[in-house]
């Protein structure tokens, strides 16, 4: 009686079916981060903050300013003026006058501000940079989940389904027996029951694998009801010791790479406060024009060096010290995060070894439970076992092919948590 499938030990169990049109994980991954809006949100505050860096550089340039405008007075403006004991008046100016002027300023000394700004902007992009990253990473590691879970689901619904065409076998026999008067109808009534016991794990792991797809799509950005086919190829397991992965995940990670150029933006955003209580030379220059037919040159060109320093003001120091602390705020979350990935690294490196463990076990489990089931078949066939036995040996034959598919899915999940957890999914 066929009711254990060897096929199912390897590929069935582990493999999912691969055709043509399968798509790999490496297919998933691009496939997301081309369509995922979180990624697009991620990419977009990286264009912004390279517009903030654009504009820290911009206060090194030259600033022009252009302004115009007309006044009318309701008297024409004029001087008194005493001449030989007589009292005379002169016009000054016209009573309606057009005044333009186009000034540029360039900073020629500003004791670091601008610097310190320029160098604030760069480490914020640089930490959005690294965010960016992240999400990238988070995402990839939602799309393996994801991606496995349907492998995952779709083994189980063959294991399912081996369970029920085995016990329809076995349904076939005990009635072939209970026609042959060999057996009572209690053995026919027990097997019925089992296989439609197992008709609904079918139907359960059919609605779980469905549920599965979903979320995959949804991840993809596409329509939730798509078809999904996919093969089974993982990225290899990071080599190293369990000291050396730990100590390339604190090097690597973004997320600390992030919290430290954080730290570098509020430090260098400090420092440009309290510049700007130094002194600032600026030089000034430009055109100024004055419509007065009274006055001998209505148009001048000016130039001019100046210098302002604010002595005193009583929010800046405050401000600086906001920063700063905000910067020791960051400095205790990186130490924080840093022991994180330690743990992270360590267990997923764990998890690995565990699963190696499963694998080889429960696939000596597999054989000897194949094996249980035909001899005690042969035996009930020959009535020198019960029913009950069959059925039990069946389901442990079920129960160890999951086992084994559940083993070799956790081993690829953990392999894929250790390269995330060191920072090169």
């Amino acid at each position: 009686m066929p009711r254990y499938k060897n096929h199912l030990i390897g590929a069935a169990l582990f493999f999912a079916a691969t055709g043509a049109f399968a798509e790999t994980l490496e297919d998933a991954w691009n496939s997301a981060l081309n369509n995922n809006h979180q990624i697009k949100s991620a990419q977009a505050d990286t264009r912004a903050v390279e517009q903030q860096l654009h504009s820290a550089q911009g206060q090194r340039l030259p600033e022009l300013n252009v302004s115009s405008g007309y006044t009318q007075f309701s008297e024409t403006p004029a001087v008194k003026a005493h001449i030989a004991g007589q009292t005379a008046q002169f016009n000054s100016a016209q009573a309606g006058s057009v005044k333009a002027q186009a000034i540029a300023s360039v900073p020629i000394f500003t004791s670091g501000r601008i610097s310190h700004n320029i160098d604030a902007a760069e480490a914020s992009l640089q930490a959005v940079q690294s965010n960016e990253i992240t999400s990238v990473l988070n995402i990839k590691m939602q799309v393996a989940e994801a991606y496995i879970a349907v492998l995952r689901m779709d083994s189980a619904l063959q294991i399912a389904q081996s369970h029920v065409d085995s016990l329809t076998a076995h349904v076939k026999d005990v009635g072939d027996l209970f026609d042959q008067g060999i057996v009572a109808r209690n053995d026919v009534l027990a097997a019925n029951v089992e296989r439609v016991n197992a008709q609904q794990l079918v139907v359960r792991a059919n609605n779980q694998l469905d549920i599965a797809k979903a979320r995959y799509n949804q991840l993809l950005d596409r329509n939730l009801a798509d078809a999904v086919k996919l093969t089974h190829q993982f990225p290899e397991v990071p080599q190293g010791s369990l000291t050396e992965l730990s100590g390339n995940a604190l090097k690597q990670r973004p997320e600390l790479l992030a919290l430290a150029q954080q730290i570098e933006s509020l430090d260098q955003q400090a420092q440009s406060v309290k510049a700007g209580l130094l002194p600032q030379v600026a030089v000034n220059g430009g055109y100024q024009y004055q419509q007065n037919r009274y006055q001998a040159f209505e148009g001048m060109w000016t130039a001019n060096v100046g210098m302002d320093w604010k002595l005193f003001d009583g929010s800046s120091g405050h401000r600086s010290d906001a920063l700063t602390r905000q910067a020791l705020s960051l400095k205790e979350q990186r130490d924080d995060l840093a022991g994180m990935i330690g743990l992270q690294v360590r267990q997923a490196w764990l998890d690995i070894q565990e699963t190696q463990k499963r694998i080889a076990v429960t696939q000596q489990a597999i054989a000897q439970a194949d094996e249980n089931l035909k001899v005690t078949t042969d035996r009930y066939q020959q009535g020198l076992s019960t029913n009950t036995e069959v059925l039990k040996a069946e389901d442990l034959r079920t129960m160890t092919q999951g086992n084994f598919n559940d083993a070799n899915y956790d081993a690829a999940l953990a392999a894929l948590h250790l390269r995330r957890a060191v920072g090169v999914l």
